[in-house]
């Protein structure tokens, strides 16, 4: 696979596979995952064109599901230009009125990290990413060649949440967010993604990349709600339509 066209050359990626392993999403699944050799700084560019082909970033690893006998794993981003919330997401908004955002450089910040355990708790009880260390939450959440920012969330001087976002060439990439468990009436997740999408248009920026959405997980479904939205199915991005999904019973 090779990145986007420069005047100057056109640079090779090496793609590495892992073996079978456990699917994160569907506990009846086997997954297999190809990514992008780690060692190679990506730039701006490549790093956009990847994600334009359905990839998606955790740390330094850019990664696709490339499994044998599923394709279940759909790459999904918001058309931030054309999008409209709809009365709950209204609703959301008028509710979190009171927010406020600083967005601040990848650093390591102990009041971030201490949310993270507690969101991890709460949300997420005997997560393989329960416990981790310093280190391993920012290389989970950091590469060193991507254009991040730590997304804070405040209610007055109050940390709500962060949410962790890269800028890529045709939009911005939700990498990750946390929040506090105990505001959940307040939606923090949606309202997050809605605050993406906003940045996005003011920025004259014409996606939102949401990761990997699955019609069959209960979890994902809340990413189709932002509409309208595009899966990369095929080899392109596909307007999504509801009619063509078949859903697992919840």
């Amino acid at each position: 696979m090779s990145g986007d066209q420069t005047a100057e050359k056109r640079e090779l990626l090496w793609l590495y596979s892992t073996g079978e392993h456990e699917c994160s999403y569907l506990p009846d699944r086997r997954a297999r995952t190809v990514f992008v050799d780690p060692r190679h700084p990506l730039t701006a560019s490549q790093y956009g064109a990847l994600a334009r082909q359905g990839m998606r970033r955790s740390g330094a690893y850019v990664y696709q599901p490339n499994c044998a006998n599923c394709q279940a794993c759909k790459s999904l981003r918001v058309d931030a230009r054309a999008f409209r919330p709809n009365r709950s997401q209204r609703r959301c908004l008028k509710r979190n009125d009171d927010l406020r955002v600083i967005s601040r450089p990848p650093v390591f910040r102990e009041e971030h990290f201490q949310l993270y355990l507690d969101y991890l708790d709460q949300r997420h009880p005997g997560s393989s990413m329960q416990d981790p260390e310093r280190d391993r939450y920012m290389e989970f959440l950091v590469a060193d060649w991507s254009s991040t920012l730590f997304n804070e969330i405040r209610c007055g001087e109050t940390l709500l949440g962060v949410a962790v976002t890269d800028q890529l060439p045709d939009g911005l990439s939700a990498v990750y967010t946390f929040f506090d468990p105990s505001a959940a009436r307040r939606s923090l997740g949606t309202w997050a993604i809605l605050w993406q999408i906003s940045e996005a248009r003011a920025a004259g920026l014409p996606h939102v990349y949401l990761g990997y959405w699955i019609a069959e997980s209960p979890r994902m479904r809340y990413k189709t709600a932002f509409r309208p939205c595009e899966i990369h199915s095929g080899g392109r991005w596909q307007v999504f339509d509801d009619s063509r999904v078949k859903h697992a019973p919840e």
